[in-house]
């Protein structure tokens, strides 16, 4: 089976690169399609947490920071140490 499979995976990257992108959608689709419950879980528990986190950010609960700002302020905290 693992050479049929290395034979295959030889074909297909043979395949102009818009193919291949549209074969590896589908065969990772083919995945999600198959996830246990607990992965279907986490997946919505994360998605609540993005709408709950960008509520927080609309209502002006919370400040968005730049990332460089952040890394800033990190690298200065590790410094005092």
């Amino acid at each position: 089976m693992e050479q049929n499979v290395k034979e295959i995976a030889g074909q297909l990257l043979a395949l102009p690169a818009a193919q291949r992108a549209l074969l590896a959608e589908k065969l990772l689709r083919s995945l999600e399609a198959g996830e246990p419950e607990p992965a279907k879980d986490v997946k919505a528990a994360w998605a609540a947490e993005a709408e709950r986190r960008l509520e927080e950010v609309r209502g002006g609960k919370v400040r968005c920071v730049d990332g460089d700002e952040v890394l800033r302020a990190v690298r200065n905290r590790n410094r005092r140490r």
